[in-house]
């Protein structure tokens, strides 16, 4: 009886064993037949498509609303032989992300992601509503080029980040011949539109694109990085500029770093305004300007002073010490009295004194002398050089408390604000007055839809007086704009730092538009872009507060009229103060006249505004 009791489990166990023998094996080759592996947003309009063809060659087709926009694309690097896949895992994020500071204050993180673990390299794929993201993992030394393709199912349309010139674009893709680099905007047709870039990048060289003519294949020309490659996806290309895709794929903040001092806000500047003479006083970049502009900002609730090149001794000076040199007297009894008015100071530091003298012991002592944040400019080193030492010194800033703002050919942005909330703005653009020629209206009503994709972006806007004469370091080109058109670049930009380039008494000549600027209280609670073409025109709503919300509207070098719909305020009526284009104002004039109408709307109503030639309107709207 015990031997029949012994021999029973022992053929038990033995098919038990058998059976999860038989379905680990089963599992294993459902695994190694998981091609083609779809992966859909949460809307299911998005669907990423991998597949491996019979080379082994890894390729993935992007399918927006059941129409292909990228077909038969691979992925991978060169190099690594035939992959064979050892495991894959699926899951999905619903949640949301409170920035410190953005375009508004509650943002969903919502998506489903794909781990397909090779045995080469992992590619991890993530599918948002708003588009689509894939990145590789591997052994940083095995990377030498990556295969990775964008071939787009089409002759489409395409701007590009040009540094300080105006955008590359509209150009059609078989007429690409060089390399482009990114944000690369892509109008589809007119319900779809796609935008590539990269998130978190944290090592290895910033993204570059290149293409030949007749093609409509595009290729990375730059070394391999770690960071995600990503489809931006919209009906409209206001979408794309809604979208917080890069900064959602940046991981959350260190737990040791505390961001609750982060303040964003408005910066008066004294770069600009030297040489300007008003009522027999001439403004210079010396202590006395500098306690004028902080107390016209104190007045206006203009959050910050900057402090640009100089200050220190010469920018671009060997010998000139960005702790003892120049005026540094001045900046720390403006510092002392900027903070008696509730006004921050930022101070300028050029990439010479940064390399000359201890970056570590120079940002602690800014912080100890009580600094809000520092612009950091002219930063030397290869692209990937460029952006080790850029995050290096946002991180060296966020454990001092300053804030920071990068010029003069920064790296491009790629959502790093959620991580460092510190890192405010940069100059990744054609700025209004900060480059060497001049800014076209059509350039600023491309760049919202193409640099500014990328992240933050200071252009400087804020012009009281279009003339500028007499200016220290006046630009010597025409300023193509009008007032109306200037105040509206002012909200229209994301930014976390506004800095505007006049001096007081041409704000205060202008009511209306000084009270626009004094309103834009930051952080945003909402951002909405209500209407927008590439290249043509933009119109931007931003909240500032429960009862407060602001909207700007530019466009190209043709005059437009615009039906502005209010239906996002909520119930109750508004005041609205409407400021738009005089009749004889236009880029091309020089002439400064404007309108200001006041009226009762509520969010039925609809506000008509004329725009004249590279101009703008401006509408304040309070409960």
């Amino acid at each position: 009886m015990k031997i029949k009791i012994l021999v029973f489990f022992f053929l038990f166990y033995a098919a038990l064993f058998h059976a999860r023998a038989k379905g680990r094996l089963a599992a294993s080759r459902a695994d190694t037949s998981i091609f083609p592996l779809i992966v859909t947003s949460p809307d299911n309009r998005l669907h990423f498509e991998l597949k491996q063809d019979q080379t082994g060659e890894i390729r993935y087709s992007f399918i927006a609303k059941s129409k292909l926009i990228i077909s038969d694309s691979k992925v991978g690097f060169v190099g690594v032989g035939k992959v064979v896949l050892v495991s894959s895992s699926h899951h999905s994020k619903n949640s949301t992300w409170k920035p410190v500071w953005g375009k508004r204050a509650i943002v969903p993180d919502v998506y489903n992601e794909s781990i397909v673990d090779l045995s080469a390299y992992k590619i991890i794929i993530r599918a948002y509503n708003d588009g689509i993201a894939f990145r590789y993992e591997f052994p940083k030394h095995k990377a030498i080029e990556e295969l990775t393709e964008f071939n787009f199912n089409g002759n489409y349309t395409a701007w590009y980040y040009n540094g300080e010139n105006a955008n590359i674009g509209p150009e059609k893709l078989m007429d690409c011949n060089d390399k482009r680099f990114p944000v690369m905007t892509v109008k589809v047709d007119d319900n779809n539109y796609v935008a590539i870039h990269e998130a978190n990048l944290s090592w290895g060289e910033p993204l570059v694109l290149q293409s030949k003519k007749g093609q409509t294949l595009f290729t990375i020309a730059s070394k391999p990085n770690d960071a995600w490659k990503v489809i931006m996806y919209g009906t409209m290309p206001g979408a794309l500029v809604d979208s917080h895709i890069l900064e959602l794929l940046n991981p959350p903040p260190a737990r040791n770093l505390d961001f609750s001092w982060v303040k964003p806000g408005v910066s008066v500047w004294d770069w600009r305004i030297a040489g300007a003479q008003v009522d027999g006083f001439r403004y210079e970049m010396s202590i006395v300007s500098w306690k004028k502009m902080v107390d016209f900002a104190s007045k206006n609730n203009i959050s910050y002073l900057t402090l640009d090149a100089d200050w220190y001794g010469p920018e671009f000076g060997k010998d000139s010490d960005p702790l003892k040199g120049g005026k540094v007297a001045e900046v720390h009894e403006i510092i002392g009295y900027g903070k008696t008015k509730g006004v921050g100071i930022w101070l300028y530091l050029n990439d010479v004194g940064g390399r000359k003298f201890p970056i570590d012991l120079t940002l602690k002592q800014y912080s100890d002398w009580g600094a809000a944040g520092i612009k950091y400019g002219f930063m030397s080193g290869s692209p990937a050089e460029k952006n080790e030492r850029t995050r290096m010194i946002t991180e060296l800033c966020a454990k001092n408390r300053l804030l920071c703002n990068f010029h003069d050919g920064p790296v491009h942005p790629y959502g790093q604000l959620r991580t460092f909330p510190n890192a405010l703005t940069r100059e990744y653009c054609q700025a209004q007055l900060d480059a060497g020629t001049a800014l076209q209206p059509k350039t600023f009503v491309t760049s919202v839809f193409v640099n500014m994709l990328a992240g933050p972006l200071d252009m400087n806007n804020g012009l009281a007086d279009l003339l500028q004469s007499g200016r220290t370091h006046g630009a010597s080109y025409a300023t193509n704009t009008t007032l109306a058109g200037e105040a509206a670049r002012t909200l229209i930009t994301f930014s976390g730092v506004t800095v505007i380039p006049d001096i007081p008494e041409n704000y205060q000549k202008h009511p209306e538009i000084l009270q626009f600027i004094s309103s834009q209280k930051m952080p945003w609670l909402d951002s909405k872009t209500i209407q927008g073409e590439i290249g043509k025109f933009i119109v931007m709503a931003r909240q500032a507060s429960d009862k407060t919300w602001l909207i700007g509207a530019a466009t190209n070098e043709q005059s437009r009229e615009l039906d502005i719909p209010l239906n996002f305020l909520k119930k109750g009526n508004f005041k609205a103060i409407v400021i738009q284009d005089g009749g004889a104002s236009g880029y091309h004039t020089g002439n400064e006249s404007y309108k200001v109408m006041e009226k009762t709307v509520c969010s039925t109503d609809i506000i008509h505004v004329t725009l004249a030639p590279g101009g703008g309107a401006c509408i304040l709207l309070k409960q």
